[in-house]
């Protein structure tokens, strides 16, 4: 694919976003690669962390505790499956995409878990135009992404697990256990190849959708990604997602200065834990996520307000349009909860917040 024909790409996955990065790792590495590896599990690392390759600077693609990072890695180089678990917008999807990309060069073997989601895209179909006309034969099978990560000993990702039935979720359980698929209409049996793994995704908000049976989570080595720590490292998160996306879409408006992006995460931070950064004051939370990733996308949107509808500035009028919609999902309770906090939080924060909370109250 030619450079004009990715550049008209809306959303390049990790291994052809980063693919500099990742070339760049592969030649300086001097460790031990794992079956079926594109490189060392150290390598991996410093892809997802940040830090440097030769001369070459590599990007952190993931803020918040190395250890689990190396908890995440050594899961892989073993042959336990990974399970990510974590509230919205901790970047369970993220960190799952990366991980593949640098380990496998691939990340789009995805099983993406709805209530629709059925065991066949865990296992395998058929091509039944050819099924009628030939019988079950190779040609007609249709693998699913983990048979195919099976057969290339590569990593498949199966997004918000959670949400699917629980037969979709055990039909795991024998690919876990045993590493084989088998396949009786053509009477046989497929092994993984060395380097087969399964990343899989679970959204603290779904508990009791469909819970994960216990024999299921034997098979999985669990770390569960906390929300950013502190206010400083979720504005860095943010900061570098918005560069990041702004560039991607080619947004033709200013970055968010660093007072825009401290007011957006202290909103944020404040309406998601139900009381103000100086634990002084106890405020209300809405119905929906208030998170991190919920807030990266206020910031780009109002980035796109202020581009297409402004002089390419971000004011207070376009955050203040981002919070509405992020915020009032639920109109009769969040509206209230929004009102609340206005007027008794925002009011009250002097001179350098008036612009936004104006506007924030003409949106009302």
């Amino acid at each position: 694919m030619s450079q004009e024909q990715l550049q008209d790409i809306m959303r390049l996955p990790a291994e052809r976003l980063y693919e500099h990065e990742l070339e760049a790792l592969r030649k300086a590495d001097t460790g031990k690669v794992p079956a079926g590896w594109q490189m060392s599990p150290q390598s991996v690392l410093t892809f997802i962390i940040g830090g440097k390759a030769g001369s070459t600077e590599i990007t952190p693609k993931y803020i918040g505790n190395k250890r689990l990072i190396e908890m995440a890695i050594a899961t892989l180089v073993t042959d336990r499956a990974l399970l990510l678990i974590g509230e919205p917008g901790t970047a369970k999807s993220w960190l799952s995409e990366n991980l593949s990309a640098a380990i496998y060069g691939q990340s789009g073997l995805v099983v993406q878990g709805t209530a629709g989601t059925s065991e066949e895209q865990v296992r395998y179909s058929w091509n039944y135009a050819m099924l009628l006309a030939q019988g079950p034969t190779p040609e007609a099978l249709v693998k699913s992404p983990i048979m195919r990560a099976m057969e290339d000993g590569g990593i498949a990702r199966f997004e918000e697990i959670s949400r699917c039935a629980s037969e979709v979720q055990d039909a795991l359980i024998s690919i876990l256990s045993e590493k084989t698929r088998s396949v009786p209409e053509l009477g046989k049996e497929m092994s993984a190849r060395k380097g087969f793994s399964i990343i899989a995704t679970a959204n603290t908000r779904d508990r009791g959708v469909n819970d994960m049976s216990t024999a299921l989570k034997r098979r999985f080595n669990i770390i569960v990604l906390p929300a950013p720590a502190d206010l400083y490292t979720e504005v860095e998160i943010v900061k570098k997602r918005v560069r990041e996306i702004a560039s991607s879409y080619d947004l033709q408006a200013a970055l968010p200065a660093d007072e825009a992006l401290h007011k957006v995460v202290t909103i944020f931070r404040e309406l998601r834990s139900g009381m103000t950064l100086d634990k002084k004051e106890k405020v209300k939370s809405p119905a929906g996520v208030i998170s991190t990733a919920e807030a990266i996308s206020l910031l780009t949107n109002s980035m796109a307000l202020a581009a297409s509808f402004g002089n390419g500035e971000l004011t207070d009028e376009d955050l203040a349009a981002g919070l509405q919609g992020a915020i009032v999902k639920d109109d009769d309770k969040d509206q209230l909860v929004w009102r609340e906090y206005l007027d008794n939080i925002m009011k009250k924060r002097g001179a350098e917040w008036r612009g936004l909370y104006t506007a924030c109250k003409e949106m009302n």
